[in-house]
């Protein structure tokens, strides 16, 4: 059977809440709707956009459940699985498989800062306990963990991973990992700062995995498209350079906070953010909603805003 394969944008969901603190499941349907409508070809859950280690035990799995209710035809649904021990991430991926994922990422045990070969162990013994296509996320940044591309191409030799998600400043590693052409599709965070977007496309990577979308999902449909002419790195030229101020504000404070604070002022179903993150106010928020209408998203997609959101408080 051949290897799943997912290239373009993979849009990292947020996590809407409702009024009453709990998953809005209805807003769900909404954001996931939106993505369909702009060009998304997955989804991911409880990546870090979507406030994981804010949500309960019992909250993940009935966010797998009725999320995967919800799929699109033709969309893939990926779930963040990262645990502590390989058996909590093994014990994760079971469920998401057994009730409708298509996929899971994960990254390395956090908070542990695991030596790098004992990493590998730990990712490969994951991926004989499925046969669900997995992803993983070299995410040193938020874990520690940095895995090298030696690493991370023996791992890629195991059939059940077919996503590499980079999250580092290390355009050789990119580069290495694609001129090894590994049987699996290479993606990038859609951070600036990372300094990864641009060389990722041009060596020949197959899209994002961003949280960019949740807000411009066409837009980094456009970034996303690996280059099989000019004509997709001319779009990726103007598209990038055109939304690249609101690339910088979505990273403007730790994920989710500048992204989902933004999304809320636009209208967008997504409550608010849990405890102890807090949103975005005054200036810090006014110039996200600034540039939004700047770059004409607010009539693109039909959103009305309030013209005070645009001034600071």
């Amino acid at each position: 059977m051949s290897k799943l394969r997912i290239e373009g944008s993979f849009v990292a969901s947020v996590t809407p809440f409702n009024a009453q603190g709990g998953i809005d499941f209805g807003a769900f349907r909404e954001l996931i709707d939106f993505q369909r409508r702009n060009g998304t070809v997955a989804m991911l859950f409880m990546g870090s956009t979507g406030e994981p280690s804010l949500l309960t035990p019992e909250e993940k799995k009935t966010l797998v459940v009725e999320t995967a209710k919800m799929k699109p035809a033709g969309m893939h649904f990926f779930y963040g699985c990262t645990g502590n021990t390989p058996e909590q991430v093994i014990d994760n991926i079971k469920w998401a498989r057994a009730n409708g994922g298509d996929g899971a990422i994960i990254a390395a045990p956090p908070y542990i800062c695991g030596p790098e070969d004992d990493i590998e162990a730990f990712f490969l013994e994951v991926a004989d306990a499925t046969d669900l296509p997995l992803g993983i996320y070299n995410n040193p940044p938020r874990i520690k963990t940095d895995l090298h591309w030696d690493h991370l191409l023996r791992i890629f030799r195991h059939p059940n991973y077919v996503i590499h998600k980079e999250s580092t400043t290390r355009v050789g590693q990119v580069a290495q990992i694609l001129a090894a052409r590994p049987d699996v599709t290479v993606m990038c965070c859609d951070s600036p700062s990372l300094g990864l977007v641009v060389p990722t496309m041009s060596l020949g990577g197959h899209g994002t995995a961003n949280m960019g979308g949740n807000i411009m999902p066409a837009e980094m449909a456009a970034i996303s498209a690996p280059w099989k002419s000019y004509a997709e790195a001319a779009t990726f030229r103007d598209t990038y350079l055109r939304v690249l101020p609101l690339l910088h504000f979505n990273y403007s404070a730790i994920n989710p906070v500048a992204i989902k604070s933004l999304m809320r002022a636009v209208g967008l179903p997504v409550g608010a953010l849990r405890k102890p993150l807090k949103p975005l106010e005054g200036e810090a928020l006014a110039r996200g909603v600034r540039i939004v209408r700047d770059l004409g998203l607010d009539k693109q997609y039909g959103w009305s805003i309030e013209p005070k959101l645009a001034r600071a408080a």
